[in-house]
């Protein structure tokens, strides 16, 4: 009997093996390392945003949900409600119906986002209506790949009544204006404070100079010697602000244009990139003279609609700024800077490529009122700086460059009115950024 059962244990055992043999001559074993399909890489693509708007968190005249909605509703990706010196945080209630239009725009905004988003008291016997912080609204609106909130304040302060206002973009917390002796040290203390605090939280962000002309606030020659400076607006939208200039004061653009001479010619410093926004308040009445959105924007090349990947590519100037006209290439390749126009039917657009030259002579002359007294304004300074060196009327206009050039931006105006604009008879237009050529 026990010799039969370790003959059955024997053959069970052999059996077992031949079926393992079996099986193993059968089947592959797996390799050792998956196989992944390689994905290709996504090219970058172009972001429509505005980083200049105001809400009833400071003095613009609607919710901030309604503002998000509107630049979602019209084409946006990003938007940064930059409020002045306050962030859309905390606890906040405001009087709901305290003048028409504030009346409207509660109305409007129940009918949109429907009355159980609302919160709603009644404190002696006023209305009143609680502001929704950012991260309670934001999950309302954002959508990947299509559109982001991203936190920001307009850093506002003056010097010697001049008002000098900074807009601090993906920023964490508040950044309190802090004085200068100057307005050259207003400008850079401010601007350190919001590079400072971004490099202590690791919130990667950008900071610019707003409408230099407003007020008559700020001069080409504060902003020279600031080496923080790096983003101005060339162009913004509210009627307020005197972005041509007049005969006494430099435009937007000349004081860009001079900046980037003298920053480059004799301080060696970094170019300064232009950016166009809006600077909107007013949400309910539109047309010339008003405070409206969609009036400046910038377009942004990256890979991914982040906070993170919007900075990155503007750091390294990949961006432009517009009023309208839309480019689908920009490029410095080859010797060659390069555009491709967006042309729209019946619409003729005239490219200006705008350069200053290496080596020129930079003099300063004093702008004086009738009696001969010096007046605290941008200096005049030579022609040939910001200078008209070629025109295109084509569609993929280029500009070649001869190394002599400090600089080289382009300009684009279209034929085109714009639909809601800056000033009565504007046409909608493109600002490259400055590209200074390898010699």
């Amino acid at each position: 009997m026990n010799r039969l059962r370790s003959l059955s244990v024997a053959l069970l055992s052999f059996g077992f093996l031949l079926a393992a043999v079996a099986l193993g001559t059968s089947q592959k074993a797996p390799p050792a390392v998956a196989e992944v399909p390689e994905k290709p890489a996504e090219a970058p693509k172009f972001w429509k945003g505005n980083l200049h708007t105001h809400s009833l968190w400071s003095d613009g005249d609607d919710y901030p949900e309604m503002i998000a909605d509107w630049y979602k509703t019209h084409g946006y990706h990003f938007l940064t409600l930059s409020d002045h010196n306050i962030l859309s945080d905390g606890e906040r209630w405001i009087p709901s119906e305290i003048t028409p239009v504030r009346k409207k725009a509660t109305e409007k905004y129940a009918a949109r986002f429907g009355e159980n988003w609302l919160e709603r008291c009644v404190v002696k016997d006023v209305p009143q209506v609680r502001l929704k912080p950012l991260r309670e609204f934001r999950s309302l609106l954002e959508e990947h790949k299509k559109f982001l909130l991203i936190p920001g304040e307009e850093v506002t302060h003056a010097f010697a009544k001049r008002p000098i206002h900074m807009n601090a973009i993906n920023l964490r917390d508040l950044i309190k204006p802090v004085d200068g002796a100057t307005a050259e040290e207003a400008i850079r203390v401010n601007m350190k404070a919001i590079y400072d605090q971004q490099k202590k939280t690791g919130w990667p962000g950008i900071a610019f100079l707003n409408h230099p002309n407003f007020g008559w606030g700020v001069r080409a020659e504060d902003l020279f010697a600031i080496e923080e400076l790096k983003y101005f607006e060339v162009f913004n939208g509210h009627p307020g602000v005197r972005n041509y200039g007049d005969a006494t004061h430099a435009s937007s653009e000349r004081i860009w244009d001079i900046l980037l001479a003298v920053r480059l010619e004799k301080l060696k410093l970094p170019i300064v990139y232009g950016v166009a926004t809006d600077d909107a308040h007013g949400y309910h009445e539109f047309g010339a003279g008003k405070v409206n959105p969609g009036r400046g924007w910038i377009m942004v090349r990256s890979y991914h609609l982040s906070a993170e990947g919007i900075v990155k590519a503007m750091h390294a100037g990949d961006f432009y700024a517009t009023s309208g006209v839309t480019l689908k290439e920009i490029g410095a390749k080859d010797g060659l800077l390069q555009l491709k126009i967006a042309v729209e039917e019946g619409v003729k657009y005239t490219t200006e490529f705008v350069a200053t030259m290496a080596g020129i002579k930079i003099e300063a002359t004093p702008v004086t009122d009738s009696e001969g007294k010096e007046l605290d304004v941008t200096k005049r300074y030579p022609a040939d700086i910001g200078k008209v060196v070629a025109t295109s009327t084509d569609a993929e206009p280029s500009y070649r460059f001869t190394g002599k050039e400090l600089y080289v931006r382009a300009k684009v105006t279209s034929t085109k009115p714009h639909p809601n604009p800056y000033q009565t008879g504007d046409v909608e237009c493109a600002w490259t950024q400055p590209v200074v050529p390898s010699r």
